[in-house]
C-alpha cells in the first residue's frame, strides 16, 4: 500500500481513491486515474482503514465508524488528510495529499494584496470557494506570511491538522479537534484564554461558533477562516443566514463592521497543461463595501463596488483577475470565458 501511495504521489497526485471492489486511483493533472489491476476486497480496504486511523479508541470502534476524519503520514512518503467512508458497507478512503512545505503566497500566484491582507492587526478575514478549490492552502499562505513577518501569538483550530508550521518570528500554537479540543467553539473559547493575537479555525460550523469570532474580532483579534461558498455576495449572506431570524439584522451589522476582507477563489486548468492556478476575487472592507455589506438588497452591487476599487485598495472581481491571467498566458481565453460573469469580455461566448 504504501509503494502505491508513494508513487502516486511522486506522479504529483492530489488525491487517492481506495475502495473495495475497484483499484487504487489517485487524481492527477484533476484527472482520476487507475495506477492498479487488482480490485481490493473489503477485507483489505478495512485493514487499510485501521492504519489511517490514529486513535486507539477509534480503532477498537472501527465496525461504528460510518464517516470519519484524520491525518496520518509516513516517513519518505508524505502527509495526508483522510475521510474513511462506508458505502455498499465496506470501507473507502480517500486520501488528500499535503505538501511538507507550507505554502506561500507567492508560490500559490496569489494577488500581492493578500499582504496587506494577512498585516492587519484585527478583523474579520473570509477565504472561501468551493469543496477543492485551494482554500486550506491559501489560509496557510496567509499563516506562514504573519508568522514570517510579525511577532504573533497564532493560535489555530484544525479538523485535522494539515500544515505542520514551525515558529518562525511568531508561536504558531496548533491545535486538532477530537485531540487536542473537543470542538470548533470549545477551542475557541479557550483560545480567547491564551493571549492570541491571530485565531485560524478551519470552519464555521455553527452560529454560535460564528457569534464567539465576532465577539473575537470585536475584541481586536484578526480571525481568519474559510466558509464554503462561490464570492463575497454569498459569503456575506451565508454568514447573516447562520443566525435566527430574529436576529439577523443585528449580526448583519455586526458583519459588517468586523469585516476586514474575503478572498474568494476557484481553480482553473493553466495554459500549459501543468496543473491549474487560482482565480481570486478579493474584497476589503472599505468605507463603501461596508455601506453595502449593511444592506441585504444592495448584494448584487459588490461586483461592481469590488472592480472600482482595483487601483485605490487592490480589490479585484474574478473576471479582472482572470484576465491578468489570460494576458500573463497562464489560461487561455477559453478557459476564462468558461469560468468567469460576463464571458463576452473574453472575446466569444460561453462553450
Amino acid at each position: 500500500m504504501e509503494n502505491i501511495i508513494k508513487a502516486a504521489v511522486e506522479r504529483g497526485a492530489s488525491d487517492l481513491h481506495i475502495k473495495a471492489g475497484d483499484v487504487f486511483r489517485a487524481r492527477i493533472a484533476g484527472v482520476l486515474k487507475p495506477l492498479t489491476k487488482q480490485r481490493l476486497t473489503p477485507e483489505q480496504t478495512r485493514a487499510i482503514t485501521l492504519r489511517m486511523i490514529p486513535n486507539e479508541e477509534d480503532r477498537k470502534r472501527i465496525d461504528q465508524i460510518r464517516d470519519y476524519d484524520c491525518s496520518w503520514g509516513a516517513p519518505g512518503i508524505g502527509r495526508f488528510r483522510v475521510n474513511i467512508l462506508r458505502q455498499r458497507s465496506s470501507f473507502m478512503v480517500v486520501m488528500r495529499v499535503i505538501p511538507f512545505d507550507v505554502p506561500t503566497l507567492e508560490k500559490l500566484h496569489l494577488p500581492q494584496v493578500l499582504t496587506k491582507i494577512a498585516e492587519a492587526d484585527s478583523g474579520l478575514v473570509l477565504v472561501t470557494g468551493g469543496s477543492g478549490s485551494g482554500k486550506t492552502s491559501t489560509v496557510a499562505a496567509l499563516v506562514h506570511y504573519i508568522n514570517s513577518t510579525s511577532n504573533k501569538h497564532i493560535v489555530t483550530l484544525e479538523d485535522p491538522i494539515e500544515f505542520l508550521h514551525r515558529d518562525v518570528k511568531s508561536s504558531v500554537t496548533q491545535r486538532e479537534i477530537g485531540m487536542d479540543t473537543e470542538s470548533f467553539t470549545t477551542g475557541l473559547k479557550a483560545a480567547m484564554r491564551q493571549d492570541p493575537d491571530v485565531i485560524v479555525l478551519g470552519e464555521l460550523p455553527d452560529a454560535a461558533t460564528l457569534d464567539t469570532v465576532l465577539r473575537a474580532a470585536e475584541d481586536g483579534k484578526l480571525i481568519i477562516t474559510s466558509v464554503p461558498t462561490p464570492d463575497a455576495a454569498h459569503t456575506v449572506s451565508r454568514l447573516v443566514a447562520m443566525f435566527p431570524s430574529g436576529e439577523q439584522e443585528v449580526a448583519r451589522l455586526r458583519v459588517a463592521e468586523t469585516m476586514t476582507a474575503v478572498v474568494s477563489q476557484r481553480l482553473v486548468p493553466r495554459a500549459d497543461e501543468s496543473g491549474r492556478t487560482a482565480a481570486v476575487e478579493v474584497l476589503r472592507a472599505t468605507p463603501e463595501i461596508r455601506e453595502l455589506l449593511l444592506d441585504g438588497d444592495r448584494a448584487g452591487d459588490l461586483p461592481d463596488a469590488i472592480a472600482a476599487g482595483r487601483d485605490r485598495h487592490g480589490t479585484q472581481t474574478f473576471d479582472q483577475h482572470l484576465s491578468d491571467l489570460v494576458e500573463a498566458g497562464m489560461v487561455t481565453a477559453q478557459v476564462a470565458r468558461a469560468a468567469a460573469r460576463d464571458p463576452k469580455s473574453f472575446g466569444g461566448s460561453r462553450g
